[in-house]
């Protein structure tokens, strides 16, 4: 019997990693059973490209990749960025002011354009400056270079609270979404992972209805509204689940696995 689907979309953090970044062994073989009936892995993350390249590595990714949102097509095999969709800084700064207006201070983060894009961050971004961040003291500093999203973070809201906020204030100018703990992102306006999807799609020669897609946050609505077959993790937002065709186990337990072994029994 010939599966459905031709395209396995999945996000990474939450969706098909493990919370150590790895894939697991049964998640590697079901993949490689739905690879071996036809089928083709997609990663789309909110990761930009540059922060995808040591993740994908171990799993012999060689193909398209749809980052940071959907603003960037990613060859991965020939570590090469296809497009890239940039935020009008004017703009954005603007609307940030905007939104510290009725949140208070927020601390800001920027990811800044191209395969050599930094992640910037004010101080107070987070309780420590993690790996592959750079610390910016002065905020003027996240603006001097094309960027391609702005993360904010505010103390007297929380992610929800803040999210619906900034949604408010930027309806129409550019797009938000919350992808994980802290992360509150402003985008280019109709930049999303269907956009970045489709696009993939017009690209390699698939639709909507040949993709069965995997998320776990609010970033991944549109992939799953979008994709013929939309799966949530068991540990995802309850605000995706609402909006999922299925729910799968979480991603601890495997559940990208769990719905590929059933969707590509042989």
């Amino acid at each position: 019997m010939t599966p459905r689907y031709k395209v396995v979309a999945t996000d990474l953090d939450g969706t098909l990693l493990r919370g150590d970044l790895t894939v697991s062994p049964r998640t590697r073989a079901a993949l490689a059973r739905a690879d071996a009936r036809g089928a083709r892995h997609l990663v789309v993350t909110g990761r930009p490209a540059a922060g995808c390249r040591a993740l994908l590595a171990p799993l012999g990714y060689q193909g398209l990749a749809v980052c940071g949102q959907g603003a960037q097509l990613y060859d991965v095999g020939a570590d090469r960025l296809l497009s890239s969709a940039t935020l009008d800084r004017d703009v954005v700064r603007a609307l940030v002011a905007r939104i510290a207006e009725a949140a208070g201070p927020l601390a800001l983060g920027v990811v800044t354009a191209g395969l050599a894009g930094e992640f910037l961050v004010t101080p107070g971004f987070g309780e420590r400056v993690r790996h592959g961040w750079r610390l910016v003291e002065d905020a003027a500093g996240l603006w001097a270079r094309p960027v391609e999203k702005v993360l904010i973070r505010s103390r007297a809201l929380d992610d929800d609270g803040l999210a619906a906020l900034a949604h408010a204030v930027c309806a129409g100018r550019i797009g938000v979404t919350h992808s994980g703990e802290g992360m509150v992102e402003l985008l280019p306006d109709g930049v999303d992972k269907a956009s970045g999807l489709a696009e993939a799609g017009r690209l390699l020669g698939f639709g909507a209805a040949d993709t069965v897609a995997f998320g776990d946050m609010p970033n991944d609505i549109p992939m799953l509204a979008w994709a013929g077959h939309g799966v949530a993790m068991g540990n995802a937002h309850p605000e995706l689940k609402r909006h999922a065709d299925e729910i799968a186990p979480g991603n601890e337990e495997d559940g990208v696995a769990a719905v590929l072994e059933r969707l590509f029994a042989p």
